[in-house]
C-alpha cells in the first residue's frame, strides 16, 4: 500500500515480562477506516499509544505520514487527531472554550467552533459548562475537539463505548465523514457491529497477535455458510428451514419459499465477525 498514512512493520511492545504486542504488521491508507477488533487487553490501546508517540516500540518500525513515530515531529503531530476513552476535557470551561483552548495548542486562532459543535449536535449547548454535560455529550465534544486541526490521521480508541444509540450513531456518522474527507482512521473497538458497520477492513487482535486482516465481507464469505434461512407461517404454525446455496436445486427451492403465502422472513446465514473471531482465537470480543 504505497499511499499508506499509517505503516506498522513487525512491531512489539512489552510491559515488563508481559508482551502486549507481538510482532504485528499492517497499513492504513488515506481515506480508509481500519477497525481493530479485539477484547480488552488484546493490545489495541498499546498499539495506538505507540503510533501517537506515547510509547516507543521495543522492536519493529512504525510510521505516520512517512515519519517514524519515535521522532516526535511537531509537523506530523499537528496533522494527527486522537480520541481516547479517558475524557481530558476542562469541566469549568464551556464547549466553545474547550475547543478554542485545544486549537491554541496547534497555533490555531480562527476555528469554526460553531460549525464543529453543529457537526456533533451540540450547537445549542455551546456556551454551557462541560460539567453539565452527559457522558454522551462529553464524548461528542471529544470528537469535535479531535477535529479542530482538520487531521489527516485519526486515532480513535473505543469512541462509542458505553454510549446511548443516538450518541453512538452521531459519532459513527462523523467518522464516515472524516474518512470521506480523506483522513486515515484507525478505530479500536470490541464492538462487532461497529467494526462491521464502519470499517473498510478489520484486524483481529488477541493477546498481542494479529489473527486476520481483511474486509468484513471477505472474512464472512470465507468463514460463513452459503445458505439462507426462511421462516414461514402455515396453518398457525411457524416453520423455519435452511436452504443451502451450494446444493443442486437450490434456486427452485428458494423460489418456492419466496412465493409461499405465509413467508415471514428470509435472510442469509453469513457468519458474524464475532463468530469468526471466536473461531480463530477461541475467545469472545467482549471483556
Amino acid at each position: 500500500m504505497s499511499d499508506a498514512a499509517i505503516r506498522v512493520e513487525d512491531v512489539s511492545y512489552s510491559y515488563g515480562d508481559i508482551e502486549a504486542v507481538k510482532g504485528i504488521s499492517f497499513e492504513v491508507a488515506a481515506g480508509e477506516i481500519l477497525g481493530f477488533l479485539g477484547p480488552n487487553g488484546a493490545g489495541k490501546s498499546t498499539t495506538i499509544k505507540i503510533l501517537t508517540g506515547q510509547l516507543a516500540p521495543k522492536s519493529g518500525k512504525a510510521q505516520v505520514l512517512g515519519a517514524d513515530v519515535t521522532a516526535d515531529d511537531p509537523a506530523i503531530q499537528a496533522q494527527i487527531g486522537v480520541c481516547f476513552e479517558e475524557k481530558n476535557l476542562y469541566d469549568s470551561m464551556s464547549a466553545q472554550e474547550n475547543l478554542r483552548f485545544f486549537a491554541s495548542l496547534f497555533g490555531l486562532k480562527d476555528i469554526d467552533t460553531a460549525g464543529l459543535l453543529a457537526r456533533v449536535g451540540l450547537a445549542d449547548r455551546a456556551k454551557d459548562r462541560v460539567s453539565k454535560y452527559s457522558k454522551g455529550m462529553r464524548q461528542r465534544l471529544m470528537m469535535a475537539r479531535t477535529l479542530v486541526n482538520t487531521p489527516r490521521v485519526l486515532f480513535l480508541d473505543e469512541p462509542t463505548d458505553g454510549l446511548d444509540p443516538v450518541s453512538s450513531q452521531a459519532i459513527r456518522e462523523l467518522i464516515r465523514q472524516e474518512a470521506d474527507r480523506g483522513a486515515a482512521v484507525l478505530l479500536t473497538t470490541h464492538d462487532m457491529f461497529e467494526a462491521d458497520d464502519l470499517s473498510d477492513r478489520v484486524a483481529f487482535l488477541n493477546e498481542g497477535k494479529l489473527y486476520a486482516l481483511d474486509t468484513p465481507e471477505n472474512l464472512k464469505l470465507a468463514h460463513g455458510r452459503r445458505s439462507v434461512k426462511v421462516r414461514i407461517r402455515e396453518d398457525g404454525e411457524i416453520t423455519e428451514r435452511s436452504i443451502s446455496l451450494t446444493e443442486s436445486g437450490a434456486g427452485d427451492e428458494l423460489k418456492e419459499a419466496v412465493g409461499a403465502a405465509g413467508l415471514m422472513t428470509i435472510h442469509t446465514e453469513e457468519a458474524s465477525l464475532e463468530n469468526i473471531f471466536i473461531e480463530m482465537t477461541g475467545r469472545g470480543l467482549a471483556g
